[in-house]
């Protein structure tokens, strides 16, 4: 298992993660099976989504701030239930297919971390079950 840590700067932040995901794979030799990431974190998460344009990224928060905006109706008292809530939503956790050492996404998908009450430091588990290479 490995655990990769995430620092994010904002209170709602959309990192995209593909590329240490990526090289996490191909240092380990891992060839083919499947690779869990968890999102540890009650209010933080994980997804895919479209990688090519980064306003994507900013519609997805644009979403869900306008959606689920912090509220003083909120019974929960660190005041970060809207940050539950988006986490909810978005999930905790992946599977992905590697096939010859690459992980296998659509042409456009890239892996986020998305963030709802930051800026902390944060971490993403990953664990590999398959074949690793020669």
């Amino acid at each position: 298992m490995k655990t990769l840590k995430i620092q994010t700067s904002e209170r709602e932040q959309i990192r995209d993660i593909t590329s240490l995901i990526r090289e996490w794979v191909a240092k380990n030799g891992y060839e083919s099976g499947l690779l869990a990431l968890y999102c540890p974190h009650t209010t933080a998460a994980v997804t895919i989504n479209e990688n090519a344009d980064p306003d994507v990224k900013r519609d997805i928060l644009f979403h869900l701030k306008k959606t689920i905006p912090q509220s003083p109706e909120f019974k929960h008292f660190e005041d970060n239930a809207d940050a539950h809530i988006k986490s909810v939503l978005t999930g905790f956790s992946l599977t992905l297919i590697v096939e010859k050492g690459e992980i296998l996404l659509g042409r456009w998908q890239g892996i986020y971390f998305c963030e709802f009450d930051g800026p902390k430091e944060r971490e993403v588990w990953l664990k590999f079950i398959g074949d690793k290479g020669p």
